[in-house]
C-alpha cells in the first residue's frame, strides 16, 4: 500500500479516475493497529477493483483537516477528484465492515462509470 505523505502525493492519488481508498491512520491509534494484520489481504482481495492508499495523520495533518476527518481508522473512496462515499465511525472496525465499505465502494464507482 502506498503510502501518502504530502498534500500533493494525495491530490495525484484522488485524481486518478481509478477507485482510490484513502486509509486514514495514525501510528499511536490502536484500532488502526488492530486493522494492521489484515489489511494487506483485504487489499490483494480488491487489487483489480480498486487502490489503497494510506494517510498519517500526524504526518500530514493538513490533508486530514481539508477532508474532515475527525475519527481514525477513517476510509474514503474517491475518484476523479470527487470524494463518493466515506466510512467513519469513532468505533473499531472489523475485516467484514471494511470489505463491506469497500464493496459498497466499488458499486458507487460502477454506477458512476455507466
Amino acid at each position: 500500500m502506498d503510502k501518502i505523505s504530502s498534500p500533493a502525493e494525495f491530490q495525484v492519488a484522488i485524481q486518478s479516475p481509478r477507485l482510490t481508498v484513502t486509509i486514514f491512520k495514525a501510528d499511536w491509534c490502536s484500532d488502526c493497529k488492530f486493522i494492521d494484520p489484515f489489511i494487506p489481504e483485504v487489499e490483494q482481495a480488491y487489487a483489480d477493483r480498486l487502490t489503497l492508499v494510506e494517510v498519517d495523520v500526524d504526518a500530514v495533518g493538513d490533508v486530514s483537516q481539508e477532508q474532515n476527518i475527525m475519527g481514525i481508522p477513517s476510509f474514503v473512496a474517491y475518484s476523479d477528484g470527487r470524494e463518493l462515499v466515506r466510512f467513519v465511525n469513532k468505533l473499531r472496525k472489523s475485516r467484514e465492515e471494511i470489505e463491506n465499505f469497500l464493496d459498497k465502494a466499488v458499486q458507487v464507482h460502477q454506477s458512476l462509470q455507466q
